[in-house]
């Protein structure tokens, strides 16, 4: 009797070790709710740049920030070495999802061929072909709070590039992230992996950052939720009819543009030739484009003129103008400027939406500090309006608002809704996009 109890006990053990452990691994195995990845600033290049951890057996790669970039390329001539990396066939689904209109053939008729698509540099402006892959990836998980456990994509998408495509980028850097429009961008690419909804956050600042994807909260100390729509502003994502940048000719843009109607000074409208705001359909240009590549906001000149004309006039002679420093055209006395809990006491530049909505820039975004005692207005003449192709410099957008615009200001690009949401100085908050808390792990 003993020993058939002890069986029943023992077989009872058993099953629930059992079912303990299956519970265990379903739930570790279970998708995450979002990923976050820490960026930081390269003082010398102003490039944003982020850490992957890609390849069997796993490497860590620094890879340059594009919010507006294709897809994923990485530098393969530099000893890149994995068992998991797969090439994506011509004609294949993931083929088609890249709008690849190349492949890469041998002398092998029964050879199907290589997907082919095109990273560029934009810090260069060079553009080349390039073989598309998968390859398993490493991204941190998160609860919106905290940084959690590393998760994977086993057969994330990327193109190989030539070592020459890093010429200009920072030290250390072995490739781009793009975080565009299109399919084949990391934000769908995680979103399609893990079912998230299609959305990211993006939050930089002149030392450490943040980028978060998924479902929110995202919170930074001391426990302020960026994501909360109650503290965003929205305004419709637009397409631009044609890919400036595009692998293939007549691809829809990756990059994001919003609508901007009007600019005003100190609460004056500017005097503005607006069609520059609008896109020509025929050729993609004009318009306002949001990019983490350009580290200033860059006006086409007569926009460019009218913003400097009006701001020196709200500032007033009280405040002297000094030399010049390059790239930037207005440089002031700082002893002259106050100070304010959003930067440079200077006159607010508003950004007015077509939804009527406005996009303020205060002084800490405005203003650069060059050095001792000049502080400029750190905005950056982009040159008449037009477009060459094939090498040759091109000015194809009126307004590209750049990073130091953008920081300290958290932006949610929700491709799902085709909107954008921002949130104006956090400032204002008592907070940083420095301040997500990557240091602590409680979940």
């Amino acid at each position: 009797m003993a020993s058939s109890f002890s069986f029943k006990l023992f077989f009872f053990l058993f099953l629930f070790s059992a079912l303990s452990s299956h519970l265990a691994t379903a739930k570790t195995a279970a998708f995450p709710k979002a990923l976050v990845l820490p960026v930081t600033k390269d003082t010398t290049t102003r490039q944003y740049i982020t850490q992957i951890t890609q390849r069997t057996p796993p490497v860590q790669l620094k890879v340059v920030l594009d919010v507006g970039g294709e897809f994923l390329w990485i530098d393969c001539e530099k000893g890149y070495k994995s068992s998991t990396k797969r090439p994506v066939p011509c004609g294949s689904p993931q083929c088609v999802l890249s709008g690849s209109g190349a492949c890469t053939t041998s002398d092998n008729p029964s050879d199907v061929g290589v997907c082919g698509v095109m990273p560029n540099n934009p810090f260069s402006s060079v553009g080349t072909s390039g073989d598309l892959f998968e390859d398993i990836l490493y991204i941190q998980s998160t609860n919106g709070f905290n940084p959690g456990k590393q998760v994977s994509v086993p057969n994330l998408l990327f193109s190989c590039a030539p070592n020459s495509l890093l010429e200009g980028l920072a030290s250390g850097i072995i490739g781009m992230a793009g975080f565009g429009r299109n399919k084949v961008a990391l934000p769908s690419l995680f979103s399609s992996a893990f079912s998230f909804p299609r959305k990211f956050g993006v939050c930089l600042s002149s030392s450490n950052g943040v980028i978060f994807f998924g479902k929110e909260p995202y919170v930074l100390l001391p426990g302020i939720d960026v994501s909360d729509p109650t503290s965003l502003t929205y305004t419709p994502l637009i397409q631009n009819p044609r890919s400036l940048v595009s692998s293939f000719e007549g691809n829809p843009s990756a990059e994001y543009f919003i609508g901007v109607k009007s600019i005003k000074v100190d609460g004056k409208p500017l005097r503005l030739n607006t069609t520059l705001l609008t896109f020509d359909n025929e050729g993609g240009h004009g318009g306002t484009k949001i990019s983490t590549v350009d580290p200033f906001t860059t006006l086409e000149t007569s926009i460019y003129k009218a913003v400097v004309g009006a701001f020196v006039k709200a500032l007033g002679p009280k405040v002297p103008r000094v030399k010049a420093v390059a790239p930037f055209g207005a440089c002031f006395n700082a002893k002259y400027i106050g100070n304010t809990r959003v930067g440079p006491a200077v006159p607010q530049i508003d950004l007015v939406l077509r939804n009527d909505k406005l996009w303020s820039i205060f002084g800490a975004n405005s203003m650069v500090s060059v050095g001792d005692d000049v502080l400029c207005l750190g905005f950056v003449d982009g040159g008449p309006l037009n477009f060459v192709d094939w090498g040759v410099k091109f000015t194809p957008t009126a307004v590209v608002i750049g990073g130091h615009q953008i920081e300290n200001n958290f932006l949610l690009f929700d491709l799902g809704a085709s909107r954008l949401g921002f949130s104006s100085s956090l400032l204002f908050r008592q907070t940083t996009c420095s301040n997500f808390n990557f240091n602590s792990s409680t979940y």
